[in-house]
């Protein structure tokens, strides 16, 4: 079954969305859709499919929308496609609330579509691999998203652009209730929020200490585990899992031997494993490696780490 497909918003990634859908035997990308007609029409050029102005053009054409215009957007676009049974693709964060949140998983559930939200770390090998060799009792996670300033992305705060990421990744990783959350930040080069850090606190005992910033001179997106005669590090941007263990021996007398491996990942295209991923459940009937409740989620706890932020920030 060939799936017709649109990417609507085709800025700087939106337009790689639609490039994997045009490559892809099993898919027929059908339409780009953007009200920059300069950009839609050399994109549509290029990929050999027609351009629209407004998503409410291709509702009657398409089985799948990748929807990734501003998230203030997300609700009305992802809300239209989904009430005429059309899957969606949705870019995080899922929407701008938890309560326009809520209407897209009612609208998905009524109307039986695929509703999938865009947390595309969950598809870097290092962290595939980790889900294998995590145990049930990790006890302290610390990440770290560094990246520098980017005026692209300054209509969200760095906890709904970049911190959201780590939380969704915490979140399905621990499976257990946050507890407690304290949060600080500060607005440097925007007006919302460039720099933050949370402690979330989990009914498990895990702690996590999640730290973001998109003024930093360098990129960085680190996350260390802790559990039980392990740690593990994974490096999202070298696609690579470090894993040390405790060892049965001594390296010295009273010092526990230390056993390393590591996974690389390679050259993995990560949002070509997630758009699979997507055709592969509107195919199969089955649930999304990142459902909408995954978003919402994430969602629902990157607006109470904004909340406390706000209440502090500089």
């Amino acid at each position: 079954m060939t799936i017709r497909c649109a990417v609507i918003g085709v800025g700087y990634l939106g337009k790689f969305h639609a490039q994997k859908y045009a490559a892809l035997d099993d898919a027929e990308l059908v339409a780009v859709v953007d009200p920059n007609v300069e950009a839609g029409e050399s994109l549509a050029a290029e990929l050999g499919c027609r351009h629209h102005r407004s998503h409410q053009e291709i509702l009657d054409e398409v089985d799948a929308v990748s929807i990734v215009a501003p998230t203030t957007l997300h609700h009305r676009i992802a809300a239209s496609c989904l009430e005429r049974g059309i899957h969606v693709l949705l870019e995080k964060p899922i929407t701008t609330t938890v309560a326009e949140a809520d209407v897209l998983l009612t609208l998905a559930a009524k109307h039986d579509a695929v509703l999938q939200v865009g947390h595309l770390e969950r598809f870097n090998p290092a962290i595939m691999a980790l889900g294998e060799r995590l145990g049930e009792q990790v006890r302290f996670i610390e990440a770290h998203r560094l990246a520098p300033f980017k005026p692209r992305a300054t209509d969200v705060s760095v906890m709904l652009d970049l911190m959201i990421h780590d939380i969704d990744i915490i979140l399905n990783l621990v499976k257990s209730e946050v507890t407690d959350i304290r949060a600080s930040g500060a607005s440097v080069l925007s007006d919302s929020v460039d720099i933050a850090n949370a402690r979330l606190e989990f009914a498990s005992g895990c702690v996590a200490n999640v730290t973001a910033s998109r003024i930093s001179q360098k990129s960085e997106r680190k996350m260390r585990l802790f559990q039980h005669n392990q740690y593990l590090n994974v490096d999202f941007q070298e696609k690579r899992l470090d894993i040390y263990s405790r060892g049965e021996g001594e390296m010295f007398p009273g010092v526990p031997q230390i056993s390393h491996e590591f996974v690389e990942g390679g050259e993995s295209d990560a949002l070509l494993l997630e758009i699979r991923d997507f055709l592969g459940a509107i195919r199969g009937g089955h649930a999304p490696v990142v459902t909408g409740e995954d978003g919402r989620r994430a969602l629902d706890t990157a607006i109470r780490i904004s909340r406390l932020v706000e209440n502090t920030r500089l």
